[in-house]
């Protein structure tokens, strides 16, 4: 018996739009039918690659094209109405990160898939590294029984394309979604610093401080001042440290040291625990992500990363904004409150 391929729809083609048209080029059993675009270069090309049917409108192709499913990844302010119109039409969503623009945006995605019994995906993609799916593997088999603290380190060049959202929004998304995953818990307390150098408009510069209700803390360091790409991750428990970096995906765990300290330079004692590379098979975050929203599509289910885990970030990273704006910590109690519960 034959299997219909599944018709999906592409809406932006951005630098990661267009990553996304490449990979679901590439999938067996899919057929991209149609991509929108406002801009008439990035439109043609990609309709010529492909032979996809070309909107000049994202939410004329979300109405109007026989397709099976959406990817979103048009501009963050883009991503309600399409999300809200492509539910309407009971078509399985996955939406870049971040979910929306504010927590409100998000609040109505979510709440209309489930009305709906829509699934709505989120594009979280580094749920999807294989060194985080390795730690997460990890964290579950006890290899950290109490945690301590989760630091993340996400930065690199100003990107031009970024224009309707800060560096909190855009990318510190990432960072509220892992720490949150990590500790498996939703923090109640929120601080941070932030800085506008280089952007016309929002803020390029975010330190954050997130209090879990275990007493774990977390801290996050986004922003795009960084002459060089920086993507890594540390966790330190009681048991010893797991360091992690996503662009290589290599994976190491430091045991907590019991032993006499050796010295540096001769004079500087450093408690040093065994150093365990962890292995880690190399491959695209991304096609893992497309993969299991086609799964969905197909199967049903709820999202590996779903509406939920999207609307979460955006509150953190909407309260990290307010602290800052109000230079004292955010109580995220009442906001938890409005919530749905992971």
């Amino acid at each position: 018996m034959t299997v219909a391929a599944l018709r999906v729809g592409l809406a932006g083609l951005g630098s990661m739009g267009r990553n996304h048209l490449r990979v679901l080029s590439s999938r067996e059993g899919v057929t991209l039918a149609a991509v929108a675009d406002p801009m008439a270069d990035a439109l043609t090309a990609a309709t010529d690659a492909t032979g996809a049917q070309g909107f000049a409108d994202p939410l004329a192709m979300v109405a109007d094209a026989e397709i099976d499913a959406v990817v979103i990844a048009a501009p963050t302010m883009a991503h309600e109405p399409l999300a809200l119109a492509a539910i309407e039409r009971g078509l399985p969503v996955l939406v870049e990160k971040p979910l929306a623009a504010t927590v409100e945006e998000g609040l109505r995605i979510v709440a209309a898939g489930k009305r709906a019994g829509v699934p709505v995906q989120v594009g979280h993609v580094e749920r999807f590294n294989p060194a985080v799916v390795e730690l997460g593997r990890l964290m579950r088999e006890g290899w950290i029984r109490t945690l301590y603290s989760v630091a993340s380190r996400r930065a690199g060049p100003f990107p031009a394309r970024i224009r309707d959202v800060g560096v909190t929004v855009d990318l510190g998304t990432h960072d509220a979604d892992m720490l949150s995953w990590i500790a498996g818990e939703r923090p109640t307390r929120v601080y941070a610093e932030l800085a506008q150098r280089i952007h016309t408009s929002h803020e390029d510069l975010l330190f954050g401080l997130l209090h879990f209700p275990s007493g774990a803390t977390g801290m996050i360091d986004v922003n795009w001042l960084t002459p060089a790409k920086r993507r890594q991750l540390v966790v330190v428990g009681e048991e010893g440290m797991f360091e992690l970096d996503y662009l290589t995906q290599r994976l190491t765990f430091t045991r907590a040291a019991t032993d006499k300290p050796e010295l540096i330079a001769g004079y500087a004692p450093n408690f040093v625990g065994d150093v365990a590379e962890i292995p880690v098979a190399s491959s695209e975050p991304l096609v893992a992500e497309i993969d299991a929203f086609l799964r969905v599509v197909r199967e049903g289910g709820r999202p590996p990363v779903d509406g939920e885990d999207g609307l979460w970030a955006v509150a953190i990273a909407n309260s990290l904004l307010l602290a800052a704006a109000e230079r004292h910590p955010v109580d995220m109690t009442d906001l938890i409150s409005r919530l749905p519960v992971a």
